[in-house]
């Protein structure tokens, strides 16, 4: 046992303040979390978009048969609710009654107050709490408070803790079971960077997790209360200095990428055997997610066509004015389109190199790609099922209007059908791979050589010596 780790008291029961990282998209489930919750830590279910199954046990195909798309985001909110609610319990049944299962939501995902009502009505005495990060979830507190189940916000600043606190969280303080310190340069998936950070420059989490401490002792919260520190947790040794360090009160760890090698986890075979030849510095951190977060996936084709795409842009100005001197004649229709000398230039080398095809973006650019990326971008917008609650890529909004009023960017991407791929077989270089910027971790541990894939059980345990 790594010296100074406690149990801590969550739900009335002992577990270890060890935490399963939420993985969206069908990729934390029952089979994982279940069998975290059975090791004796807080296992959690992804509730997003996550698989239900038919009577032989296989995965049910999420495929959309309305015209419109709110129609389709309501069978959309359909599914995650069916899918959330079979993964709670078959993770309740295979934890049996050891540690705790919580579920994780994006604040950002389409109908994302109607999924947790759909959840929590239907998994009473199954969930013991809800993770929630992604935007700002001010009504996390109240709607966990209505089924008396916990709630762990995920921030990634005092200041943002301070903000929900005021607003919401202290009027249900009684259900308040930790608050998470994701990293935002560390820790894989969407990412909480403010606009005055730098995304370049990480900063220490300790002075950071020490300041949300403050902010919650300003509120009158007791130092029992965790704080989780997720993102860049791999080896419990290396956070030595943090385990009964007064300054910091109590704390937790989560696992968000560990693990995804593990025999219970449910990703493909291929994806397991890529996590496993990852590098340093193979994990990017990057804006290119139609929510409008960073966010931190591994840097393989399918990220590095995003990153050449955006290269590959041009502004333009309606109307003869200041350096946009030249109409441009390649890549659109009619003569509307002024560019610089410089930027015709590049446009037409784009143009001869295959890219025919300019597609206008929300700030007044151009981007250049092949006739087919043109056709791909098209269909996937048009396709949009509305599962975020604003998308940059297809201009959908889940409420009022049910639309953001902005042209869709093509610079972005159809997220849900990216995820739903390469969580169902879909190949992981051609797909967004998320990943915490630990990753590459898994190719120097020893405790994974020679090929070697632990139980969950087998992983907690080794967590639990500091390895």
């Amino acid at each position: 046992m790594f010296k100074g780790l406690k149990p801590i008291n969550y739900g009335g029961r002992e577990v270890w303040p060890l935490i399963e990282g939420g993985k969206g998209v069908a990729v934390s489930n029952h089979s994982s979390s279940g069998a975290w919750a059975a090791a004796g830590g807080i296992g959690t279910v992804s509730a997003v978009n996550a698989d239900s199954y038919d009577a032989f046990g296989n995965p049910i195909p999420q495929i959309y048969h309305g015209r419109t798309r709110r129609e389709r985001h309501d069978e959309l909110v359909a599914y995650a609710i069916e899918g959330a609610v079979e993964q709670v319990k078959r993770a309740f049944d295979i934890a049996g009654g050891k540690g705790a299962i919580n579920i994780n939501v994006l604040w950002e995902m389409g109908g994302a107050q109607k999924v947790l009502h759909g959840v929590l009505e239907r998994t009473k005495g199954m969930v013991a709490g809800v993770t929630c990060g992604a935007g700002m979830p001010y009504k996390l507190s109240e709607i966990a408070a209505h089924y008396g189940v916990y709630y762990l916000p995920i921030v990634s600043s005092g200041r943002a803790f301070r903000a929900l606190w005021k607003r919401a969280y202290s009027k249900a303080a009684e259900w308040l079971a930790a608050v998470v310190y994701e990293d935002p340069w560390l820790a894989g998936g969407h990412n909480g960077l403010s606009n005055a950070e730098d995304p370049l420059k990480p900063e220490d989490p300790y002075p950071r997790v020490k300041a949300l401490r403050d902010t919650m002792r300003e509120g009158g919260i007791s130092d029992d209360v965790p704080i989780v520190m997720a993102g860049g947790v791999w080896y419990l040794r290396d956070w030595n200095d943090w385990i009964d360090n007064p300054e910091l009160g109590s704390i937790a760890f989560q696992f968000g990428t560990r693990p995804l090698l593990t025999q219970e986890s449910p990703i493909p075979q291929v994806w397991k055997d890529k996590l496993t030849h990852l590098k340093e510095g193979d994990i990017l951190l990057h804006r290119f997610s139609p929510t409008g977060f960073y966010s931190s996936a591994v840097r393989n084709p399918f990220l590095r066509n995003l990153e050449a795409r955006s290269e590959r842009q041009i502004a333009f100005s309606l109307e003869h004015a200041g350096d946009h001197t030249y109409q441009l004649d390649v890549g659109v229709k009619g003569k509307n389109f002024w560019v610089t000398p410089g930027d015709l230039l590049r446009a037409r080398e784009w143009f001869g190199a295959g890219f025919t095809s300019a597609l206008k973006t929300p700030d007044n650019t151009l981007v250049f790609v092949t006739e087919a990326e043109r056709a791909e971008i098209r269909k996937d917008q048009t396709d949009c099922m509305g599962c975020l609650s604003h998308c940059g890529f297809s201009s959908w909004k889940d409420y009022d209007d049910y639309t953001t009023g902005r042209l869709a960017d093509p610079r972005s991407f159809c997220i849900q059908k990216t995820l739903q791929d390469i969580a169902h077989g879909g190949e992981p270089e051609n797909n967004l791979m998320f990943a915490g910027h630990s990753a590459f971790k898994f190719g120097q541990d020893p405790f994974y050589s020679n090929g070697f894939v632990p139980t969950v059980k087998q992983l907690v345990d080794r967590i639990l010596t500091g390895d």
